[in-house]
């Protein structure tokens, strides 16, 4: 079926799709990146520098092409990271721009927001380098005004159109020959590719939701396993990779401009930077960014400063990368992995745990956890990934907490397979609940009745998690659209829905707190800053004087908090 026309609610959903797809391969694009920009994350950037405008597109509703346009742009400059993801977030500004003033798209309007988006890129980049997503862009938007004499059918013209950014990024190797001496193809090109894939995907019907387990790697080339060395790597002439955001006090005139772009290129190379009224985002490699900071302070406060040694990241790549070789070469030489220690040396009991997020791993392992197994919802661990796990702890009784409800077969497969070792599945659906049940194991007594204390600790605890809603559904006569935020848990499943966070969160506890409540912990994710997390602890502080309120940083993805009442 023929496409012409693209309108503003399609665009919504079109670019949803592609960021879902983008996320879908971050950690595969993020492999790719093993040539000398160390920051090795290129897949986590460009995710992250869409994320930002995901969320605010969510928020529209019924929208015209003018305000999906400027919340694309508007969002994705200020989630942007790293230079993979300044360099997406300005394709999606140049593109925006022609975007926000057309009623709707076709062939000859996409083509003209295709060139200015290159045009705007490549304007941002001091040095631009071919061989990189610029590259892979710059094919893409020339192929398909290439393609307008002859073709007005969007849905041929876009795929053809990926089919030459494909073809482009094969070519990246012989463009950049870093690229070549690694093996691999540019990680920012292979990305918009995968954006652009979901983009596609959704065109034809099948519109990709941002928590899609089932399409990691979908459309994109499989590739071998890649190491980097000394050889390939390269010398790193400048340290540190520096990145800030200054808060303009007016806008940056063209010769402020121009001359700090000019001031910075004295200093390093890799230098990216962009600015609209409001603020400047700068990314810079050199050996002193202390001047580039003080220079930069000049035109307003900074915020989001990062400063990464990268020779100490080099390191550490090689270690991690030699470490890596060395397992995979162990394994092809002893597929059957002997365990750590032998069962003489093993202690009476072990535990192993499943979350995601760096704060709460190192909760569970304060509480003597052995492995926290990385997952939880829409990371569900495999029955291997648990035996793996299981294979991992010297212990006579292993104690597993799932932590999901999700991820309880699994456990319960796994505990089933296992000879060796009397495996104990404690049926935890979240990570309150298996925080509880830690507490309530005692080590003089034996695996039964640690088993029935530890499950009887289950019923104490009350557990709700804060997220957002990725489609418009109703539950329990509740409409929820997509967007919106919910307070999930209870009986019923949800505690409460709205449209901001700190609402939501204050609402589900009211309905979660009780005559005999005495505690109140919050774990806050990777999506929530401090301050903010600190400001709902003491609200819950001031209405709940009863209650000791407690606060962690989980780091958490997808949860804005999770929280529990006991």
């Amino acid at each position: 079926m023929a496409s012409y026309r693209i309108e503003a609610q399609q665009l919504k959903s079109l670019f949803i799709s592609g960021a879902a797809a983008l996320e879908a391969n971050k950690e595969w694009i993020n492999d790719l990146n093993v040539f000398p920009v160390p920051d090795g994350d290129t897949g986590t950037n460009m995710t992250m520098t869409v994320s930002m405008a995901v969320k605010e597109l969510q928020k529209l509703e019924n929208p015209d092409m003018e305000a999906v346009a400027k919340t694309i742009a508007f969002g994705s400059l200020r989630g942007a990271r790293g230079n993979s993801g300044v360099i997406l977030s300005q394709l999606l500004r140049g593109f925006c721009k022609v975007t926000q003033e057309k009623e709707y798209l076709d062939a000859p309007g996409i083509g003209e927001a295709l060139t200015k988006a290159v045009e705007t890129a490549y304007k941002a980049v001091m040095k631009p380098k071919e061989g990189t997503i610029l590259t892979v862009a710059r094919g893409m938007a020339e192929y398909w005004v290439e393609q307008l004499a002859s073709e007005a059918d969007l849905e041929v013209l876009i795929e053809k159109t990926i089919q030459e950014g494909d073809a482009v990024l094969e070519k990246t190797p012989e463009l950049l020959p870093v690229l070549k001496e690694a093996g691999v193809v540019d990680s920012g090109g292979q990305g918009l590719i995968a954006f652009l894939k979901g983009v596609y995907s959704c065109l034809m019907g099948k519109e990709i939701s941002l928590h899609d387990a089932e399409i990691r790697r979908d459309g994109v080339i499989e590739h071998e396993e890649v190491f980097v060395n000394e050889e390939n790597l390269g010398d790193i002439v400048f340290g540190y990779c520096t990145e800030f955001m200054i808060h303009l006090e007016k806008p940056l005139s063209e010769d402020d401009e121009v001359g700090f772009k000019t001031f910075l290129e004295g200093l390093g190379d890799s230098i990216v930077m962009v600015a609209d009224d409001e603020i400047c985002r700068v990314h810079v490699h050199t050996n002193d960014p202390g001047t580039a900071i003080q220079q930069a302070l000049g035109f307003g406060p900074l915020t989001n400063l990062k400063i990464e040694n990268m020779r100490f990241q080099h390191d550490e790549k090689l270690l991690r990368d030699a470490d890596r070789l060395a397992a995979a070469r162990k394994l092809v030489m002893n597929p059957a992995k002997k365990q750590a220690l032998p069962p003489s040396q093993w202690k009476d009991y072990g535990f192993i745990a499943t979350a995601a997020g760096q704060g709460l791993e190192e909760i569970f392992k304060s509480l003597g956890v052995d492995v926290v197994v990385k997952g939880g919802q829409t990371m569900n661990p495999s029955t291997e990934d648990m035996l793996k796990a299981i294979e991992e702890v010297g212990a006579h009784t292993i104690f597993l907490l799932p932590n999901n409800k999700n991820i309880i077969l699994a456990a319960q497969q796994a505990a089933g397979l296992t000879a060796e070792k009397k495996v104990i599945v404690i049926p935890t659906t979240t990570i309150p609940e298996g925080i509880s049940a830690l507490l309530g194991f005692s080590q003089e007594q034996n695996p039964r009745d640690n088993e029935n204390a530890m499950k009887q600790t289950l019923e104490n605890v009350l557990s709700a998690e804060i997220t957002y809603s990725v489609r418009a559904t109703t539950v329990n006569g509740k409409k929820i659209k997509k967007g919106d935020i919910m307070g999930l848990g209870g009986p019923e499943g949800l505690y409460a829905v709205g449209k901001k966070t700190h609402e939501v969160a204050l609402e589900t506890v009211d309905a979660m707190v009780h005559e005999d409540a005495s505690v109140i912990s919050l774990y806050y994710g990777e999506d929530v800053k401090e301050k903010d997390a600190k400001k709902l602890a003491d609200i819950l502080s001031e209405n709940y004087p009863d209650c000791d309120v407690e606060l962690y940083p989980g780091g958490q993805p997808i949860y804005y908090y999770i929280i529990s009442v006991e």
